[in-house]
């Protein structure tokens, strides 16, 4: 099993440790609902350090990213950050993605760790194709990169004592190249996966003991705790966001899944296999994903049945759990044309029993707290 710059740490700390994506991975310190709950009301350090980055350079840059990726490039900015996927040539999803722009020529692609080798292989097939040189103008950098998530309501307010430059204002999905923690140069984005609020700060290995020793002690006062991969799971269910493998894959069209906002039918924009998505947002999906709620107590897990109020199978679950939150199983599922309608009652195959449960828009819990600065 590969390790990041930070397992050390996690093993020293008593983390109960497993496999995920080929790195030895924390799943959990002192309970995932402690660890939730930290995080949606004070500060949750998360290594993410198992993620992929590619980066992506050159006067082709731009044009090569609008051909992999299923957003509208066009709309970056300088310092600004999208979300989007790879479409595949056969109607679903390579993986989804964050496009970081710094200028014209200096792009950088954060895949799922996971799908690293995938995603690599795939796009340089196409940069090839385009003429970019691969390891200079398409370069694979993630096993040099390490990366940690702090999120959470005072994640900007503590971060902001480590650095000159304003990051406390920064908007969601923007990003800098600044002086971190005595590093010379960072990359700090407020993009999130867990609805909280904060920051991601990506540095070099060699500058991983500084960076993680620095956000513990500027944390500190308000209460920062490790987090492991069992609540980073919990908080984006919450919020409805979609895990790859889980709620997309090879198979599911970004439309089914609800990120038609990803998937920009303008001018200029022809991504691969465009004609087959703009046909399925114009004549309609058979299935779509939704967010739901249990209503009898229940826990919903990955590919139990869902069901409709005459016991036909109507979907399957595609993630679930307890909410630590709410207290309330929660979940997403796949259902058929027709049976997706907010409030609607749909039924959960869970343990030979038909337990109701609701359609509810995401984000499914609404309760949290704005960032404090």
């Amino acid at each position: 099993m590969k390790t990041t710059a930070f397992t050390h740490h996690h093993i020293e700390l008593g983390a109960k440790m497993a496999e995920f994506a080929g790195y030895n991975m924390p799943i959990e310190f002192t309970g995932i609902n402690d660890e939730h709950i930290a995080c949606r009301e004070k500060i949750g350090l998360f290594d993410v350090s198992h993620m992929g980055e590619f980066w992506v350079k050159g006067p082709k840059a731009f044009s090569f990213i609008q051909k992999v990726t299923s957003n509208n490039v066009a709309d970056l900015f300088d310092g600004k950050v999208q979300y989007s996927c790879f479409p595949n040539e056969d109607g679903g999803i390579v993986d989804d993605l964050l496009v970081y722009r710094f200028d014209e020529n200096n792009y950088l692609l954060v895949v799922n760790a996971a799908n690293i080798e995938k995603d690599w292989n795939w796009c340089v097939k196409y940069a090839k194709e385009m003429g970019l040189e691969i390891g200079v103008e398409f370069q694979n950098s993630s096993d040099d990169i390490c990366q940690l998530a702090v999120q959470g309501p005072y994640a900007l307010k503590a971060m902001q004592k480590l650095t000159s430059e304003n990051v406390i204002d920064m908007e969601y999905y923007c990003c800098k190249q600044i002086s971190f923690a005595g590093i010379d140069k960072v990359i700090f984005s407020t993009t999130g996966y867990t609805g909280a609020g904060g920051c991601e700060i990506y540095a070099y290995n060699k500058d991983a003991e500084k960076l993680y020793q620095a956000v513990l002690e500027a944390g500190k006062e308000f209460g920062i705790q490790n987090v492991g991969l069992g609540a980073r799971d919990t908080l984006r269910l919450e919020m409805g966001f979609c895990l790859y493998g889980h709620d997309i894959n090879d198979t599911t069209s970004p439309i089914e899944a609800g990120l038609g906002w990803i998937t920009k039918f303008v001018d200029g924009n022809d991504f691969t296999n465009r004609a087959y998505h703009e046909k399925l947002k114009a004549e309609g999906v058979s299935k779509s994903l939704k967010g739901f709620e249990m209503i009898d107590r229940g826990i919903p897990r990955q590919h139990y049945p869902v069901y409709d109020a005459n016991g036909n199978q109507i979907g399957e679950v595609t993630s679930g759990t307890m909410s630590p939150m709410m207290k309330i199983g929660i979940g997403m599922a796949y259902v058929a044309k027709g049976f997706g309608k907010e409030g609607a009652e749909i039924y959960i195959g869970i343990r030979d029993k038909k337990l109701k449960a609701k359609i509810v828009k995401t984000p499914i819990f609404k309760g949290q707290k704005p960032t404090v600065k």
